[in-house]
């Protein structure tokens, strides 16, 4: 009997995580962007949205990245996934899950100086993506606008009542939450007939003699 001894290795072989990853990214980025964009209102059915696709899924797919030695998706995915969390976390605080106290203490800029440094982030990443696939580089430039909308939403929130601006119209004032809600554009609605814009159809007026 030889008294050399023998090793053996094992090796744990786990499927390509990107799949899942990705279509995380995409469906929490659809959902968030459609409450953005006016198509949806309210945010309670986008918060199971970003907890379990945009966080849960993203870290999943982060953790077997980094064992696939893929520096680039496990970066991605981790940084998006708990960025979903602290979104998700962020809008339960406003919403008064975790108390009257903490929500009445919330100030917008904050999270928005959070959007505008992943929206840095997110621009490096989009450049990276190039260099990778025509799917995950448009999921990446959808990111891109969902990110700075979410910071422009931060700074200049708009106020309840105020109307989206339109094109044609002079550009808009962002409404403050401080102040009376301003209106971003000069449509009116009355029973007098008015142009498209809000300005007088042209009909004559009765003047003093």
């Amino acid at each position: 009997m030889s008294g050399s001894s023998q090793h053996s290795s094992v090796r744990i072989v786990v499927a390509d995580p990107s799949a899942l990853g990705l279509f995380g990214l995409a469906m929490v980025t659809l959902v968030a962007s459609s409450q953005k964009l006016g198509l949806t209102t309210g945010l309670s059915f986008v918060v199971p949205w970003a907890l379990f696709l945009g966080s849960m899924a993203q870290l999943m797919a982060c953790v077997y990245d980094f064992k696939h030695g893929n520096t680039f998706g496990a970066t991605a995915f981790g940084a998006y996934g708990l960025f979903w969390a602290g979104v998700a976390a962020s809008w339960l605080i406003r919403m008064g899950v975790f108390g009257p106290e903490l929500a009445a203490e919330v100030d917008p800029r904050e999270l928005g100086v959070a959007f505008l440094g992943y929206t840095i982030f997110s621009v490096y990443m989009t450049i990276g993506a190039m260099e990778t696939h025509k799917v995950l580089f448009s999921i990446f430039v959808l990111i891109d606008v969902l990110l700075g909308a979410l910071a422009y939403n931060a700074f200049y929130p708009r106020a309840p009542g105020c109307t989206p601006w339109r094109p044609g119209a002079n550009w808009p004032s962002p409404c403050s939450l401080s102040t009376a809600p301003l209106r971003r554009c000069s449509i009116t609605t009355s029973a007098a007939p008015s142009s498209r814009w809000g300005a007088p159809s042209g009909g004559s007026s009765e003047s003093n003699s």
